[in-house]
């Protein structure tokens, strides 16, 4: 076709194939929302207890909806089913009939598993974590530190400690996270754990330093966080709870683990982080290393897709909470600037991988 002028000598089909991109882009919140439609009516759930492939009419009957939107159903099916998030199989012998049927990402969105990831999904695209988004365009223009302050007039720690509601359910989803870390402590990464008498867990609810004291009954865990935090946390002979503030003080161990914690911090907080547990090893005759498992931006490895997700992260740190997503070339100099000579990220399944910093 014809190029356009003024426009860049950009012709008429790239401009109708730009229409359709920008039309699938302002499409996209739909599944995020259809994804979140799917859990809360629990599809996942009611494949699995049905034992096989349901077809559409056991699926409206399962789900109790009135009839008259069994064409909605379909529809609604149909894009899941390209989503990728449930399969489609013919059953029924000589009366065929379409089926639906579980895959690897619906498998983690049932209930009865301990990796069930529902609670991350609906955590996330919470209305009260969705809302300020819609006013990214006046944060820029303005001078608040985060899109919160701009919307609410706090960041989004303190309103979450103002809304109970909020907290718990972000709570919630990153429990449901970290449950998925048993795969990786028991399948990819066993061996970095072998050996360790102690470990610090930095922060959080500290579901991973569960799987590691029960994965490994003689590693003592110290789950590290502030009083009102830690406070009536259930402990156990290998699993205890502290309060404390790692930017001040960080108790000896022969491992430090941050999850998904530097995300959430600009360089020169995770740079008063990485010093602490630096002087903590120091204090403990240079024994120790830190273990992080956070994101690592690889644009020329990664699959298209996954560089994606990790640079909607980092969007989604830089404007809610002044954090950011990391390449390794980021990583290094902070580990460098930190006092640690060096590291070995270990890429595991998914976008997380596993770095071990040492002195």
């Amino acid at each position: 076709m014809d190029t356009i002028e003024n426009e860049g000598g950009i012709s008429v089909r790239e401009l109708f194939e730009g229409h359709g991109q920008v039309i699938r882009l302002v499409f996209n919140h739909l599944s995020a929302m259809s994804l979140k439609g799917a859990v809360e009516l629990g599809i996942a759930d009611i494949i699995h207890s049905h034992g096989r492939p349901i077809t559409l009419s056991e699926l409206v009957s399962a789900l109790k909806i009135q009839p008259t939107k069994t064409s909605n159903l379909f529809r609604f099916m149909r894009l899941l089913v390209h989503m990728g998030l449930f399969s489609k199989t013919k059953v029924g012998g000589e009366k065929e009939e379409e089926a639906y049927g579980l895959t690897a990402i619906s498998a983690l969105l049932i209930k009865d598993e301990s990796y069930c990831l529902s609670p991350l999904v609906s955590g996330i695209l919470d209305p009260e974590n969705i809302f300020p988004l819609h006013f990214i365009s006046k944060w820029f223009k303005g001078n608040d530190i985060s899109v919160w302050e701009t919307v609410h007039g706090k960041n989004y720690w303190d309103y979450m400690n103002q809304n109970p509601g909020l907290s718990q359910r972000f709570n919630q989803a990153m429990v449901s996270d970290s449950e998925m870390a048993i795969f990786i402590v028991k399948d990819c990464c066993r061996k970095i754990f072998e050996g360790l008498g102690s470990i610090v867990d930095g922060g959080g609810n500290g579901g991973f330093s569960k799987i590691i004291s029960e994965a490994f009954p003689g590693i003592k865990c110290t789950v590290l966080d502030l009083p009102h935090a830690a406070a009536n946390m259930p402990q156990t002979e290998n699993l205890k709870y502290i309060a404390g503030d790692m930017f001040q003080y960080i108790p000896p161990a022969d491992a430090y683990f941050f999850k998904l914690v530097f995300h959430a911090f600009g360089d020169e907080d995770c740079l008063k982080i990485l010093k602490k547990c630096r002087e903590a090893i120091a204090g403990n005759g240079e024994r120790g290393k830190v273990l992080i498992m956070d994101i690592v931006i690889n644009e020329k490895e990664d699959e298209h897709q996954v560089t994606e997700a990790k640079l909607l992260g980092d969007t989604l740190m830089s404007v809610s909470v002044d954090g950011k997503e990391r390449t390794d070339e980021e990583w290094k100099t902070l580990f460098l600037d930190a006092g640690f000579t060096h590291y070995k990220i270990t890429n595991v399944f998914g976008l997380k991988s596993l770095i071990e910093v040492y002195p």
